[in-house]
């Protein structure tokens, strides 16, 4: 085996824990609402999830372990994207702040910090604010 295939293979299940992750949340109130399904969709192609993939976690999501990246810009694009799904069907509920919350934990986050910095992601996201905008609001708060 190649290195570019041990690379390949450790990017797509990287790639496919983090959608699992968000399919997670998605699925937090038991339903998928069609603004939910069409950022599933967009994620899935930015994430190069094949079609098959997709179906196979939208059935068992829970199965994938949340693998976190090492590097801090990438825990904050991860949260980004769970963040926007959460925001997605415009219901917060607690069970999907809970959910938010446990996954920032998996991602990296300080179980005492993860509230706030929660908290301060979904307000970012409520707000519209892009990827770039995002990472240096959380970034900031640390200040």
């Amino acid at each position: 085996m190649s290195i570019s295939d041990l690379y390949s293979s450790g990017f797509r299940e990287r790639n496919q824990s983090h959608f699992a992750a968000i399919v997670r949340v998605a699925m937090s109130n038991g339903v998928i609402s069609e603004e939910e399904k069409a950022f599933l969709d967009r994620m899935a192609r930015n994430l190069d999830i094949s079609e098959n993939d997709y179906k196979e976690i939208l059935k068992d999501y829970k199965s994938h372990p949340i693998n976190p990246p090492t590097l801090y810009s990438e825990r904050l694009s991860r949260l980004y994207d769970l963040a926007r799904m959460v925001y997605a069907d415009n219901h917060l509920g607690p069970k999907q702040t809970d959910i938010l919350e446990r996954l920032g934990i998996g991602l990296g986050f300080s179980p005492e910090n993860v509230p706030y910095v929660v908290h301060k992601a979904l307000m970012l996201v409520s707000k519209g604010v892009d990827a770039d905008d995002f990472k240096d609001e959380i970034k900031n708060m640390n200040r």
